[in-house]
Formats: structure tokens, C-alpha cells, sequence
């Protein structure tokens, strides 16, 4: 039986204890945390783009800094630039939609909007009192639909506001924060181990990225489709918004189907069947599209992407929601090192030798 004085044991219940601390804090600090993973994945976003232009620039090629600037300032003009033609009344839809909103939930969660649209696409009496009665029904899944989009809207903004700034850091010192953070986590003996898992992560990254971004595109394509089929007003504008949203989990739909469906209410289109078409289209991409996706890019199981995530959202929300596959990510990497190479894990040598043994 080994003594509870046992030096060796000490220094493993240590580590143990310092890791569940890790985890605790990181836990407790996880909705600052989602921001600077949404720094770093952006700038994951950015980094081809900036080395495209080091690569062909005649000036700085050996900097930088100037080129991080140079791809900022023509990402700001291309975003202006599209704003202003493909939709330049869009600032006032916006905000008749915000004043437009509160009055929309409470007609659903009252079922004051059946009779307006029964009018309008000429149902019977009958058919009206089905559906009052059926949003009567569900009215406190409205609300909570309505409020919860309240509450993440305001924070989604903020996390699209400061994510960009955060990521010129990582953009332009990315390979020194990186250096700090394997000095601080190894030792003289596994630093060079330490540099392999970063790289691999690095790569894993890169594809999580790319996966991230066909699932845009793809989010782009069904958007616009789908409302010039229907003859939705700035129907690009929308699918762009709709697209670049797909970043954000749960409330990046939400606030995108909220916009679509205001503004097909507003300008009279014909919003009930994008609605109806916003619900296959989710299902599609939550059990279907997104998983495949993601999964063939990190080679991991589709099945297994959809547990993940909904563990995530179980556990911690929208933001489990979207730390959940990096996290994996991050477990999946330094669990193959300890499992390949065990002699050389970037993991505590204490624990490592009591997993050997």
C-alpha cells in the first residue's frame, strides 16, 4: 500500500489537483475565453490571405506587421464596398426591424399574427383559430426563443466587434506567443515534443478552419437561393449576412433567421415559406451538412461531431457549443502523443509514468 507521504504520489495528486485547477478557472472564464478562440480562428482566417500578400509584395516582404495592415484595410473596403452596392437601404430595414421585432413575438406568442396572414393569403376562419390556438399553445417557446435572442445578439456583436481586433496579435506575433506559451507548459526535455504537438495542432486548426468555411459557403448559397426564388428584397445582402453568421453557433442562425423573416414580413414577401425553409435548411446543417463537413476535414466520425456538440451545449451553452470541437481537437492531439509516444508526451512526466505503469 503507498503512503499518502509517498513523494512520488504527492507530486502526481499535485499535478492532478493543478490541472483540475486549469480546467476550473477555464470553466469559469469560458465566455471570455470563446472571444480569444474567435480571435485565433479568425486570424487562422486571415493568415492565407496575409501571406499571399507577403508573398507578392515588393516592399516589407521580410515584415509583417505592414502586411497585416494592408489585408485589415482591404478587408474594411471590400466589406464597405459590398455593403454600399448590394445593399444600401439595408441600415434602415435593420432598424425598422429592431422596432419591429417586440411587436412581431408578442403577435406570435398571442396569435394575433394568424389572422393577418389567414387575410392575407386568404384562409378560412377555421384554418385562423387552428393556428391562434396553436401559437397560444407555444407561447412560452416563443418568448424564450425571443429572449434568449435578446440576450445573445448584444454579446454575438460584441464578439464580432472585438474578435478582429484581438486576432491582430495573434496575426502579427502569432509564432512569439506561441514560443511563450510551449516555454511555459515544458521543459528542456520536452520542448522539442512540445513544438510537434503545437505544430499538429497548428494543422488541425488550419483544417477546422477551412471546414468552417465551406460550411459559410454553403450557408451563402442556400440563403441567397432561396430568397431570390421567393423575390426577397437585398437577397445577396441577406445570404452574406446569413453566411458570415455560420461563424457564430445558435445565435448566428437565430439572428439571421430573425432578420430574413422581418424583412420578408416587412416588405410583404413571401416569408412563411422561407421560414418553413429555414427549418429543413437547420436541420440539414446540424445533422447532416455540418457534421460531414467537419468530419471528413478532422477525420472524425460524423456521429461523433454531433455528441460533441450537443455534450457542449449540455455542458456550457453556446459556448460549449463552439469550444466543443476545438476542444476535441486539442484532446485528440496530445492524447495520440501520450498513446504513440509516451517517452516523449508533453504531458506531466509524473502522470505519464503512472499511466505506464
Amino acid at each position: 500500500m503507498i503512503a499518502i507521504t509517498d513523494r512520488r504520489t504527492t507530486r502526481i495528486l499535485f499535478t492532478i489537483f493543478v490541472y483540475a485547477c486549469v480546467l476550473a478557472v477555464a470553466y469559469l472564464a469560458r465566455r471570455v475565453l470563446l472571444i480569444f478562440v474567435l480571435a485565433i480562428l479568425f486570424a487562422y482566417l486571415m493568415d492565407p490571405v496575409i501571406r499571399f500578400l507577403q508573398l507578392h509584395s515588393f516592399f516589407f516582404r521580410n515584415l509583417r506587421g505592414p502586411h497585416v495592415l494592408e489585408a485589415y484595410v482591404v478587408f474594411l473596403l471590400l466589406f464597405l464596398a459590398v455593403g454600399h452596392v448590394l445593399a444600401p437601404g439595408l441600415v434602415g430595414v435593420n432598424s425598422r426591424l429592431l422596432r419591429t421585432l417586440p411587436v412581431v413575438a408578442e403577435d406570435l406568442s398571442t396569435g394575433a399574427i394568424a389572422k393577418e396572414v389567414g387575410a392575407r393569403y386568404g384562409w378560412s376562419e377555421g384554418e385562423e383559430l387552428r393556428w391562434q390556438a396553436f401559437l397560444v399553445s407555444h407561447r412560452e417557446t416563443v418568448r424564450s426563443f425571443v429572449d434568449s435572442l435578446e440576450r445573445s445578439a448584444p454579446r454575438a456583436l460584441a464578439m464580432l466587434l472585438v474578435a478582429p481586433i484581438l486576432s491582430i496579435f495573434f496575426l502579427s506575433d502569432g509564432k512569439q506567443i506561441a514560443e511563450a506559451v510551449i516555454r511555459l507548459v515544458s521543459t528542456n526535455e520536452n520542448r522539442e515534443a512540445a513544438r510537434e504537438v503545437a505544430d499538429e495542432l497548428n494543422r488541425m486548426l488550419r483544417l477546422y478552419i477551412r471546414a468552417k468555411v465551406i460550411l459559410v459557403g454553403c450557408s451563402f448559397v442556400f440563403y441567397s437561393t432561396a430568397m431570390l426564388a421567393l423575390r426577397f428584397p437585398r437577397a445577396i445582402a441577406l445570404g452574406v449576412l446569413g453566411g458570415i453568421l455560420e461563424f457564430i453557433p445558435m445565435a448566428g442562425w437565430m439572428i439571421s433567421a430573425a432578420a430574413i423573416l422581418t424583412v420578408g414580413s416587412l416588405t410583404h414577401a413571401h416569408w412563411i415559406w422561407m421560414a418553413a425553409l429555414l427549418g429543413v435548411w437547420r436541420l440539414a446543417m446540424d445533422y447532416f451538412i455540418s457534421p460531414r463537413i467537419v468530419g471528413q476535414n478532422l477525420e472524425i466520425h460524423p456521429l461523433l461531431v454531433i455528441l460533441v456538440v450537443m455534450t457542449g451545449g449540455e455542458i456550457g451553452g453556446i459556448v460549449g457549443i463552439y469550444l466543443s470541437i476545438p476542444f476535441v481537437v486539442v484532446v485528440r492531439v496530445l492524447w495520440n502523443r501520450l498513446v504513440s509516444l509516451p517517452g516523449r508526451g508533453v504531458i506531466a512526466p509524473e502522470l505519464q509514468r503512472a499511466s505506464e505503469s
